[in-house]
């Protein structure tokens, strides 16, 4: 766990470009977090029309994904609204579950923050392998996501 964590702040440290660290960051957790098929991040926006709230398609590793997930829905709208990591051992049995890959089975969303402790947006991680997701993933991914908030210039 200490050295993927000091690996990616080797790797983010000293960048002031925002979109640089997501992307590497989410390149880097796809490639070293075993039985992923999607990693990366949605940002929090406000939709042009209504003012309202919701999560756009960030920085990714993986299949093409969900451009837009609405405030509050799916795991990862749930967990920013909530301001709380979600493990779901079967997005499946996940109410309002929102399938942007079929053939994801469980699930992980860690919330970013910006250095004033407002809401930037979601680290999304999901698995074709039911229950991937342990505590301890949990505790390193809390982690990482501890180092990108830290490492990242945000607007």
């Amino acid at each position: 766990m200490r050295e993927t964590c000091e690996s990616l702040r080797g790797l983010l440290h000293g960048v002031p470009y925002l979109l640089a660290n997501l992307a590497n960051a989410a390149a880097y957790i796809y490639e070293t977090i075993p039985d992923l098929n999607w990693a990366g991040f949605y940002v929090l926006e406000k939709d042009t029309e209504s003012g309202e709230r919701l999560l756009a398609l960030g920085p990714f590793q993986g299949k093409i994904a969900c451009t837009v997930i609405p405030w509050g829905k799916g795991v990862c709208g749930t967990a920013a609204k909530e301001d709380r990591t979600i493990r779901v051992e079967d997005v499946h049995a996940f109410p309002g579950h929102i399938a942007c890959d079929a053939a994801s089975a469980s699930e992980i969303v860690i919330p970013i923050h910006k250095p004033d402790g407002s809401l930037y947006g979601v680290l999304d991680l999901d698995s074709p392998r039911k229950a991937r997701f342990t505590e301890e993933d949990q505790v390193l991914l809390e982690k990482l996501a501890g180092i990108i908030e830290k490492e990242s210039v945000f607007p």
